[in-house]
């Protein structure tokens, strides 16, 4: 099956999958994200929308042979190798392997000087972090995405107008190049979809990672709202994070 089409199977269609590495998710959505397709993942501050994220690009690279791509827009890239290493991941061998590849478009943001080989080659904007993606993903021919976050790309959020211009550009520009990406969004309570009101619009799928105060203490759980082109569960289902990262209950 080609990327991004429908191929007939016994008299059945069947859609390409890119599976996620997140445990118990993808039979949630017959067997995983539409490949091609770009997902909108949100949530509350300590929702785990990062671990996602970087747990989505490790199976990736180590599990299903498809290099990934990651671009932060507010931590260090150091951070995240970090955080990656708390689960076992190791992101520094997959980006010697030219597995992996990270953009710093963090310090470039802040106007401070990085290390990192990637990076934007200019100062900070869509055009700049456009072409960047854009030469990451042919330099490994990398088939998955994930851009941290949203809210580091300068936008203004009162003005839903600019919001839509944006993640439009930059969700055209994935799908151009036929990878699977994460858009990660923050929320500011829990009956939020997106910060804006306007992204999941512009998104084929919309998963939504909550934190809310229960009886014993904070309990987790996520929601797939929206998948486009797939049938999916329309109930909440708790998830933890532990040290292997993020599993459903």
């Amino acid at each position: 099956m080609g990327d991004n089409r429908l191929a007939s199977i016994e008299g059945e269609c069947f859609m390409s999958r890119t599976q996620t590495g997140i445990t118990g998710l993808d039979g949630l959505m017959d067997g995983g994200f539409v490949r091609g397709s770009t997902i909108l993942l949100s949530g509350r501050s300590g929702s785990g929308k990062t671990i996602f994220g970087l747990q989505f690009l490790y199976f990736g690279a180590t599990k299903y042979d498809e290099s990934g791509v990651l671009v932060t827009l507010e931590a260090r890239p150091k951070d995240l190798r970090e955080e990656a290493l708390r689960f076992g991941w190791d992101f520094k061998v997959l980006e010697d392997q030219e597995k992996l590849i990270l953009i710093d478009a963090a310090s470039n943001k802040a106007g401070l000087a990085t290390s990192e080989k990637f990076t934007l080659k200019r100062g900070f904007d869509i055009t700049a972090l456009a072409e960047a993606i854009y030469a990451a993903i042919q330099s490994i021919g990398a088939k998955r995405v994930v851009i941290d976050c949203l809210s580091g790309l300068s936008i203004r959020f009162d003005e839903p107008s600019e919001v839509r211009t944006t993640v439009f550009r930059i969700g055209s520009l994935l799908r151009e190049l036929g990878v699977t990406s994460i858009l990660i969004g923050e929320t500011n309570s829990p009956v939020e979809q997106s910060k804006a009101g306007v992204e999941q619009f512009l998104t084929q799928g919309l998963i939504v990672l909550n934190l809310t105060e229960g009886d014993s203490g904070l309990e987790r759980d996520l929601v797939i709202w929206k998948m486009r082109q797939t049938s999916h569960s329309l109930k909440k289902h708790p998830f933890k994070i532990d040290d292997k990262g993020i599993s459903l209950i």
